[in-house]
């Protein structure tokens, strides 16, 4: 019965993020906020919302804080590493040539934050961190600096949309504004409930196999809990929402540590971060990297596919990512 569960979600989750991201870019499209815009808002907050609920419950109900953290930084190591399918799945021009370079500015308060949280991890096991009450200093600098970067992007988009409406053909001449909010929000519900179902059945599977907690949080229930992600960004991308795509996943990356701060607020026996182990720096770091060389790709703008799959970025990307796992899965081991 718990596989039944795992395969009800995951349709659930399939259906409603192909309907997500369709009506998002409808939504998009007839109020000229812009796919980044929409992507890195409407998108990343709700694909995010399954770490949301599963980070607090993780704190409060559960007390494994480990869980909490390593779902976060798992999801955003593999949300990177989601860029590595969409450039294979993108044939006919490399993916960085095709994503508008907005997103550089989204990816570098994502490198802030992670940096920021990675950095207050190593403080906290040296015993260093500073406290307000029950909380880390770092969960209001986290959330200061989250708004800073929404406010940025939205901004910066505004800019680059001004008349958007008036200049381009309406995309989806059949569907009125009203219709496309309306399904939308429900497509978003589908997925919510979806999504927060998810991670307490794959907690399910991991008794069943016996494995780690650890282990378990950092890598299974962040593959789990990002499956909106993906389906969401990969659906984004077949429709032709490049920028959608791109959005969604650095956006869900900004979100995802602004959850960090949240579940903060939520563990009440102290800083969060000083009750966890200091591996999670692992998946910060890598995430921080990976970051990294996206930005890279899209500056760049690699038009060079190695046997024609993908780029040389998305090889280091995927990199990285068998690195972190290897380290983490090594941790575990002993």
């Amino acid at each position: 019965m718990v596989w039944v569960q795992f395969l009800v979600c995951v349709v659930a989750i399939g259906f409603a993020g192909v309907k997500l991201s369709r009506y998002g870019d409808a939504i998009a499209d007839k109020t000229g906020l812009g796919g980044t815009w929409i992507g890195v808002i409407m998108l990343a907050s709700v694909t995010s919302l399954p770490e949301l609920v599963t980070g607090i419950s993780s704190v409060t109900v559960a007390e494994a804080p480990d869980i909490a953290v390593g779902d976060v930084l798992g999801s955003c190591v593999f949300n990177l590493v989601i860029i590595v399918v969409l450039d294979f799945l993108s044939r006919d021009e490399p993916l960085y040539c095709r994503a508008g370079q907005g997103h550089i500015l989204a990816a570098g308060f994502g490198i802030m934050l992670i940096g920021l949280a990675g950095f207050n991890l190593l403080l906290a096991a040296q015993g260093s961190g500073i406290s307000l009450w029950h909380l880390g200093l770092y969960s209001p600098a986290i959330m200061m600096l989250y708004v800073v970067a929404m406010r940025s992007v939205f901004l910066y988009e505004s800019e680059l949309v001004e008349g958007f409406t008036e200049a381009e053909a309406d995309a989806y001449p059949g569907l009125s504004l009203r219709t496309a909010v309306v399904r939308y929000i429900a497509a978003a519900a589908v997925v919510l409930v979806a999504g927060v179902w998810l991670p307490f059945v794959a907690k399910s599977l991991a008794v069943e196999m016996g494995w780690h907690q650890g282990f378990v949080g950092t890598l299974f229930v962040a593959f789990v809990t990002s499956l909106p992600e993906m389906v969401v960004t990969v659906a984004a991308l077949r429709l032709g929402a490049v920028d959608m795509a791109i959005g969604n996943l650095f956006g869900s990356n900004l979100f995802n540590i602004g959850i960090l701060a949240i579940d903060d607020i939520f563990y009440l026996p102290g800083p969060l971060f000083d009750a966890v182990s200091t591996t999670h720096a692992i998946s910060a770091f890598s995430a921080i990297m990976m970051t990294g060389v996206a930005v890279v790709g899209l500056l760049y703008r690699p038009r060079t596919r190695i046997f024609k799959t993908v780029g040389w970025a998305s090889i280091f990307l995927f990199a990285i990512y068998l690195i972190n796992t290897y380290m983490l899965y090594s941790y575990r081991e002993g």
